[in-house]
């Protein structure tokens, strides 16, 4: 990747953790390559499972969203983040719970609104690249997630608009949207590596009957030197992330290292011509005058 201080990558993500378990890697390198680098974290997590016993305390929650707040900066700080903007939306919860009928919940959320919030930071931060989720995310099929999809994709459209949203500042055209992805490859290698180990693998059967999206992969992007960054970033949120979890951490650290070190991304939106085959999320996007930002 090229290192520019004129150029941004915005991720857009739905809790405090999601910004962790997904493209850390990725962020750290862009950072390490002078990139700015930005994230939108769209709820404050509080309807969010206390999956670590250790933090399964009164006190922890009495005063759940501060505690993920304060993790998600500890996070944003081991992965390399410049800035973290809250949108300002409380955690959905899961479909049929109290969390999911609050009206201030994202999921319940006027889409206009949500839009425009998201709109002027486009418009204030003018990234190149922007990082959401995809239109299929029948594995996990979140409420907050599928916001996030449903906000972020018409937000890039409106923020280069001047009909849209003119108080939100000056258009700007984003020039690539990618949307994260967890491969079926990655989850063959690593439950074949617990195999290999001896160890019981977390990936059962149910793991390899979810939608199969690896053709649509577009774009990886090589993040072994920076594997260590997930890892660390992930404990940082001791109330979602259990330490002893065997999905996230059940193979040796440099062993999960070398197993899948790439960030995989399907490209859904671009306004250049790119080789996606060389794993740079910016390839094909002109250097800018710093000025212009």
């Amino acid at each position: 990747m090229s290192s520019n201080a004129d150029r941004c990558i915005l991720t857009v993500h739905a809790h405090p953790d999601d910004e962790s378990s997904k493209g850390a890697a990725t962020i750290a390198r862009c950072k390490a390559e002078g990139i700015r680098t930005v994230l939108v974290c769209c709820t404050d997590g509080a309807a969010g499972d206390i999956l670590n016993p250790a933090m399964d305390r009164e006190d922890v929650k009495l005063n759940l969203p501060a505690v993920r707040r304060d993790e998600l900066a500890q996070a944003a700080r081991i992965i390399g983040y410049d800035e973290v903007i809250d949108l300002g939306y409380r955690d959905s919860g899961m479909p049929d719970t109290d969390a999911n009928a609050h009206p201030e919940a994202f999921a319940n959320a006027d889409h206009d609104e949500a839009v425009g919030k998201l709109v002027a930071i486009l418009r204030r931060e003018r990234p190149q690249v922007v990082v959401t989720y995809g239109d299929d995310q029948r594995g996990y099929p979140h409420p907050d997630h599928l916001q996030v999809h449903d906000i972020s994709m018409p937000a890039v459209e409106r923020a280069a608009d001047p009909e849209w949203y003119p108080e939100a500042g000056e258009p700007h055209r984003v020039d690539k949207v990618y949307w994260t992805s967890w491969s079926r490859g990655r989850m063959v290698a690593m439950h074949e590596k617990f195999l290999e180990m001896g160890l019981e693998s977390p990936f059962d059967e149910k793991w390899f009957e979810r939608p199969d999206q690896d053709e649509r992969i577009t774009t990886r992007v090589h993040t072994g030197e920076w594997s260590d960054v997930r890892w660390d970033a992930l404990l940082a949120h001791a109330t979602q992330i259990d330490p002893t979890s065997p999905f996230w951490f059940g193979l040796p650290r440099e062993v999960a290292a070398t197993v899948h070190p790439w960030d995989e991304y399907i490209l859904a939106v671009s306004h250049v011509d790119s080789d996606e085959s060389t794993g740079d999320l910016f390839d094909g996007i002109p250097v800018r005058d710093a000025a212009s930002r």
